[in-house]
């Protein structure tokens, strides 16, 4: 028997979502964007209005007013996305525990159990589309499909507000005419590379010679052309049994550039908190330390280190950061960007056990305390209530406390 899988995926998230505190401006191009003051000028959402101009995500905010003059825009407010994509997977959970977010704004549901309760998939999707409207202010698009990467595909299908319902009996009439850069999972630089050797839609790649697939893109190749013929038995995970996070990291691109170990260590403090704060809320700890430089000229270089005892405390995380730096950059030289991430993850209650047999406690006792007790005075009264006292007042533009940049 085929499962019902359905993909959910809101409509213009970050957008909409501010339209809901700016009704104002519902009926005007507007859209998400970062400071410029700050150098964020990165367009993260926008409306319809602001699309049929031709505004598209990921392109600069100048780039964006020269297709429309009157654009309005305003920042991003990542606390209130995460507190929507809460309530809307609360609803997701309404019909089945078979809840897998992709990312904050789109999560697959299988509802192959749910069918004698709540009737068949589009079905389903309707209602969860309606209640989601209706109790939210908002709106969805859904795709119900036998898998998972043709019920993507189907919410991408028809937008805003619909349900596309593919099927073993229409995929091939609705997916295979289109070009083979729509694939899931299919790049750009994949496109190009299939439109090289003919494969110019997905019906064209679906038909192409596994094996010449592999050659072409390797072991990649034959994955995709297997999705496009409908063959992915991919499981959806149980809401509660999500993969762990691997890695925890903040970057940002400053206010102005890094000139000296005074302003990099200022930096990597207040980015340091941040990665420190999120492990400590998911109970975990980082046995490594990865740095990501950038410099005005974009160059980016990459470094980490391992620790002898995993921790989740600033200011190790901090000082290993800015000892990465200085054994592999020259100081002197400029920073426009730095990202601060911990990596190779383990529970607390793990590290716990490893640090008995520690040659050497780096998270002292009393640092642990003061750490824990910044985090509860930020749950009570806010994440910008108290700092570290290098960090105050700083011109880099750092706002210690908002939420992760990356976090995988």
């Amino acid at each position: 028997m085929d499962r019902t899988i359905l993909h959910c995926d809101m409509n213009a998230f970050f957008a909409s979502v501010e339209l809901l505190d700016y009704p104002e401006l519902k009926d005007v191009p507007m859209a998400v964007c970062g400071s410029v003051d700050d150098r964020h000028g990165i367009i993260l959402a926008k409306n319809d209005l602001a699309k049929a101009y031709g505004v598209v995500t990921a392109e600069t905010l100048w780039q964006a007013r020269k297709k429309c003059p009157d654009l309005r825009t305003v920042p991003p407010h990542h606390d209130k996305y995460s507190h929507y994509s809460k309530l809307i997977n609360k609803i997701y959970l309404e019909y089945t525990d078979m809840v897998e977010p992709f990312s904050v704004d789109e999560s697959w549901l299988d509802v192959t159990a749910s069918r004698r309760l709540f009737g068949d998939g589009k079905t389903i999707a309707d209602t969860i589309r309606s209640r989601v409207r209706q109790e939210l202010g908002l709106t969805l698009s859904a795709g119900v499909s036998f898998n998972k990467i043709f019920a993507k595909m189907g919410s991408d299908y028809k937008k805003p507000d619909a349900t596309t319902v593919i099927s073993r009996d229409n995929f091939r009439d609705l997916l295979w005419p289109m070009d083979v850069g729509e694939m899931f999972f299919v790049g750009s630089a994949t496109a190009a590379k299939l439109k090289n050797v003919g494969v110019n839609t997905i019906g064209d790649l679906a038909c192409s010679d596994r094996d010449a697939m592999v050659r072409l893109l390797g072991k990649q190749g034959g994955v995709i052309r297997d999705y496009a013929l409908g063959l992915d038995e991919t499981p959806v995970s149980r809401y509660d049994h999500r993969e762990k996070i691997k890695s925890v990291g903040n970057g940002t691109t400053f206010r102005r550039n890094l000139e000296g170990i005074e302003d990099i260590r200022v930096a990597v403090k207040g980015l340091s908190d941040t990665v420190a704060t999120r492990l400590r809320k998911h109970k975990v700890k980082c046995f490594g330390v990865k740095v990501d430089i950038k410099d005005p000229n974009l160059k980016t270089i990459s470094r980490q280190v391992q620790l002898d005892n995993p921790t989740n405390l600033a200011e190790v995380i901090a000082d290993t950061a800015v000892s990465i730096i200085e054994n592999s950059w020259d100081i002197q030289k400029p920073i426009r960007l730095l990202t601060i991430t911990g990596i190779n993850l383990c529970d607390e209650d793990q590290a716990q056990q490893l640090s008995l047999f520690a040659s050497e406690n780096v998270s002292s006792e009393k640092g642990e305390k003061a750490e824990r007790a910044m985090d509860d005075i930020r749950a009570k009264f806010g994440n910008n209530i108290i700092n570290f006292g290098s960090v105050l007042g700083n011109d880099l533009g750092l706002r210690v406390g908002e939420p992760l940049k990356k976090e995988k």
